[in-house]
């Protein structure tokens, strides 16, 4: 599991420039995956959101849109220039502040046990140093009943895997690295989806954290799934 620090750094050289750099990357699509994610976020009704590896918000301003039954949404990320770029839509985007980004990390979550009704979590699972102790806390800190919703990248069907693993150590590197002038940072990105578990794998981490009812969709040939797990009642 990548480290703590390296990933930081990672996504402080690049916060100016990621959001481009992700419409650009995965051709817009990121949207379409966010808004699922955000709609079966709604089907609980949850009052109060905990989204983990914000960065620049794209989730966060998702499900404030999309979850009508939102009254506070806390967006939290390890990564202070990659809230700052959060921030920076916040006038626009959420006038009435029901968006809180906070400094925090996953793996020693800032907040009461039992104080959340839903948690997401986005492109952010295969970054954490020690995943099973981040899920714990995650568990943790969710209400009775609760729900997980975790996006992540995971291996994708076996006939275009060839090329999807091609097009992640070449041509993401060098895209990325004109937008944003930072290739190398990249670089991790793909070898931390390539070598990520399945979408089975997954599933048993999150049972073994403690969760029940856990489910996995995979989407975009498989590229992304979407991980669901609740919290006993």
């Amino acid at each position: 599991m990548p480290e703590a620090k390296a990933v930081n750094d990672f996504f402080s050289r690049i916060a100016a420039r990621y959001d481009r750099a992700n419409r650009v990357m995965s051709s817009g699509i990121d949207i379409l995956w966010r808004r699922k994610q955000a709609s079966l976020v709604a089907h609980g009704n949850p009052q109060i959101i905990l989204d983990l590896a914000t960065g620049s918000g794209d989730v966060a301003y998702t499900l404030l849109r999309k979850v009508k039954s939102a009254e506070k949404i806390i967006a939290m990320d390890f990564c202070e220039p990659m809230l700052n770029q959060g921030r920076e839509k916040q006038a626009t985007k959420d006038p009435d502040g029901i968006i809180d980004f906070r400094v925090g990390d996953c793996l020693n979550l800032p907040l009461e046990s039992e104080s959340v009704d839903a948690i997401t979590i986005s492109f952010g699972l295969r970054n954490l140093e020690d995943r099973h102790k981040g899920l714990t806390e995650m568990l943790r800190v969710l209400k009775p009943g609760g729900s997980l919703h975790v996006l992540e990248f995971t291996q994708p069907w076996k006939p275009v895997r060839g090329l999807y693993y091609w097009y992640l150590g070449k041509v993401i590197p060098w895209v990325s690295g004109r937008i944003t002038g930072h290739a190398d940072a990249y670089e991790y990105l793909s070898t931390s989806i390539e070598g990520f578990p399945t979408k089975a794998e997954i599933s048993a981490e999150l049972a073994e954290a403690g969760f029940q009812n856990v489910t996995a969709m995979g989407m975009t040939a498989s590229i992304v799934a979407l991980h669901q797990a609740y919290k006993k009642q």
